[in-house]
């Protein structure tokens, strides 16, 4: 089974894609994170990540992959280095946009996640899993949510706080302003992009987490598949 969960940054998807994992036995792929180990890679090399040529000669060298512990968290792993939190810093928020719009990366990024999608059995979540990726997939899901909301998430992530799971932290305004503006900046780079922009897959259900508790949205995507249904009743008993 395959299943891709799509959607723009802050929606949600990839704390709703790991936990499907955890509960339906699934391998959680977090596509977001590769190309992020790749920006973040570049600005360890002082490479500038609108040079298309040298960015794609970084990433056809560097190696990233991911190891996940039992309670279902995941290290990532860049050259063997734990890169967990340093490709969600803003500076690697800034260089990822042109980095993923890269076809050249594209085509090495999107290779290594067909290689994971063989072995079956896999969630995986981006902005091109159904469209691209896997547009043969089981399940396809577009989880969207308002600007203002995923400003929200992202500025509470920051903190080291998490809404899904309900542990609110206080924020700073201006900062929660700073992200959204980036945030509107990314769909808008995301979306217009030539190469794999930003859309759903005409065969996607889409689904808007906004006023969404976490466990809705679980809920809602688990029950779009009887299979993915029966996986997590076999692990809740």
């Amino acid at each position: 089974m395959i299943v891709a969960i799509d959607g723009p940054s802050g929606s949600g998807k990839s704390s709703v894609a790991r936990e499907i994992a955890r509960r339906c036995g699934l391998t959680y792929l977090d596509t977001g994170a590769m190309y992020r180990s790749v920006a973040l890679a570049c600005l360890k090399r002082g490479v500038d990540p609108e040079d298309a040529d040298a960015v794609a000669d970084v990433a056809r060298c560097v190696s990233i992959s991911f190891e996940t512990a039992g309670d279902g968290s995941q290290t990532v792993l860049l050259d063997g280095e734990d890169v967990s939190a340093a490709i969600r810093t803003p500076e690697v928020e800034l260089a990822v946009s042109p980095v993923s719009a890269n076809p050249a990366v594209r085509d090495v990024m999107v290779s290594l996640q067909r290689a994971v999608g063989k072995g079956g059995d896999v969630i995986a979540e981006g902005r091109d899993i159904g469209t691209v990726v896997f547009p043969a997939a089981d399940v396809k899901v577009f989880l969207s949510a308002s600007p203002e909301a995923r400003a929200r998430r992202r500025a509470v992530q920051r903190q080291g706080g998490n809404l899904a799971t309900g542990d609110s932290v206080a924020v700073d305004e201006a900062s929660e302003q700073e992200i959204l503006a980036d945030l509107v900046r990314r769909d808008t780079y995301d979306s217009s992009r030539e190469t794999s922009p930003l859309r759903p897959a005409e065969d996607a259900v889409r689904i808007d987490s906004s006023e969404l508790s976490f466990e809705e949205v679980i809920g809602a995507i688990l029950a779009l598949s009887p299979d993915l249904g029966a996986r997590a009743e076999g692990d809740a008993s």
